[in-house]
């Protein structure tokens, strides 16, 4: 019956979301009360159960999520990101400028939410394609699938982030596994797919692209940023910071911190946490990218302040995913889900990864899919003795699956490089789901080592 109320609650977040256009986080929290509602609780503690899922879900996400929007906005205004990609492309040249566009789209992807990243990057895509004779998509696809695997796999994101505070994984563990669960992704989903779908459909990549789409746009002088390795530095420094800890952890403590700390391994501890690694990063990005440049404090705080405008209803989309799966754990959804696999005899990171799936193909949204699917894979991973920071790239994986006409990044991307429906799902739709189903792959590898 469980399930069945899962299944139905699933079917109405659908079609509020897509059929009446309605707010995701106002769908989210009705999804979350009728369903409360129809597993049986108590109406008294249904609301308590909301409030606990919204308030434990964005309790360290909203410093994590704030300081990382303001991070990357200060990098974005003040041309670091400009830089980063045209010093790259620069260097790499034109045999290489796949692999150049690659590692602009990654670094620049850590410090910036997915469709910021696109919309900064496509411009600067399209110029280099132009000068140097190759088509738009031939980079545009690289680019794409490496900012789509730090939104699915890398910390500071949303998704990878919100999942790892969901079922205790050290954001620092989570970041290494992603690293290397993201690289041969992004070869395969980038390189490999683009030489495959220049060859299957040539006329796709003779586009032009659309500009206008993007709207107006903000013109950099390259003298006039940041250095490259000023700007590399600003926007990795919360990676720098989460890494130092974890390396630490695993070479001092052999991966666990003992609970009698000392002075030092409280100062890698603290200095390593999400939250105070983004605070310490935007207190860098504040001198490297504004008072540095004699950038008056008045213009910075616009930035940051345009900045937190754009990741409100973001925030809110989480808490309301945080207070569905409150209420699935509450209703006794995970325990029925456990039930039902107990006795398969299947990988629960390979379930973590379906269920995942399934969620992202109903509702679009890959951060909703995520924290769903968080919430239902928590008994199975109790029961398998999964390492959690696995299991949040399993699922990672899973949310990036099949993007269609629901997601808002298939909309994009059919814009931006001028692509009709029927094509968008054979270049983007493909793209996604070459990077999930090489991501699980990845993640199934490591399973046998850690």
């Amino acid at each position: 019956m469980q399930i069945l109320i899962l299944v139905l609650g699933i079917a109405l977040l659908l079609t509020l979301i897509v059929k009446f256009k309605l707010n995701t986080y106002i769908s989210l929290v009705i999804t979350a009360l009728l369903v409360a509602l129809g597993l049986g609780m108590p109406p008294a503690k249904i609301a308590t159960s909301i409030q606990e899922g919204i308030g434990a879900q964005l309790g360290e996400l909203a410093l994590v999520f704030g300081f990382g929007a303001m991070l990357g906005r200060l990098v974005a205004d003040a041309g670091g990101a400009y830089r980063i990609a045209h010093t790259l492309i620069q260097k790499f040249g034109r045999k290489k400028l796949q692999l150049a566009v690659v590692l602009a789209s990654f670094i620049i992807g850590i410090a910036l939410f997915f469709e910021v990243g696109i919309v900064l990057l496509v411009p600067i895509i399209f110029a280099i394609a132009v000068e140097a004779g190759v088509p738009i998509l031939y980079l545009g696809i690289p680019m794409a699938a490496a900012l789509s695997v730090t939104h699915g796999f890398l910390p500071p994101h949303p998704a990878p982030t919100a999942i790892a505070t969901a079922l205790n994984a050290p954001a620092g563990e989570v970041l290494i596994f992603g690293i290397l669960v993201a690289i041969p992704s992004v070869w395969v989903a980038g390189s490999l797919f683009t030489k495959v779908a220049q060859k299957l459909m040539p006329q796709v990549f003779e586009r032009k692209g659309n500009l206008s789409a993007l709207g107006e746009q903000k013109d950099f002088k390259l003298e006039d940023t940041p250095s490259f390795g000023l700007s590399v530095l600003t926007s990795l420094f919360p990676v720098i910071l989460m890494a130092i800890t974890t390396i630490y952890t695993i070479v001092v403590h052999d991966g666990m911190m003992p609970k009698n700390m000392s002075v030092l391994d409280n100062l890698i501890a603290f200095i390593g946490s999400p939250g105070i690694a983004m605070l310490i990063s935007l207190m860098f990005a504040f001198w490297s990218m504004g008072i540095h440049r004699h950038i008056p404090m008045k213009e910075l705080n616009h930035t940051v302040e345009e900045a937190v405008k754009s990741i409100a209803m973001l925030l809110l989309v989480i808490g309301g995913g945080g207070a569905f799966k409150q209420v699935l754990i509450d209703g006794g959804v995970g325990d029925a889900v456990k039930n039902i696999f107990m006795g398969v005899n299947i990988s629960p990171l390979i379930l973590g990864w379906l269920i995942a799936v399934v969620l992202r193909v109903a509702l679009g949204s890959a951060t909703v899919a995520a924290l769903t699917a968080s919430g239902l894979v928590q008994p199975l991973m109790a029961a398998g003795g999964v390492n959690p920071a696995l299991m949040v790239l399993a699922i990672g994986a899973g949310s990036l699956a099949a993007s269609h006409v629901n997601d808002a990044g298939f909309w994009m991307f059919k814009e931006y490089f001028d692509l009709s429906v029927k094509e968008t799902l054979e270049t983007w739709t493909v793209l996604e789901t070459i990077i999930s189903v090489v991501g699980l792959l990845c993640v199934l590898l490591l399973s046998l080592f850690v």
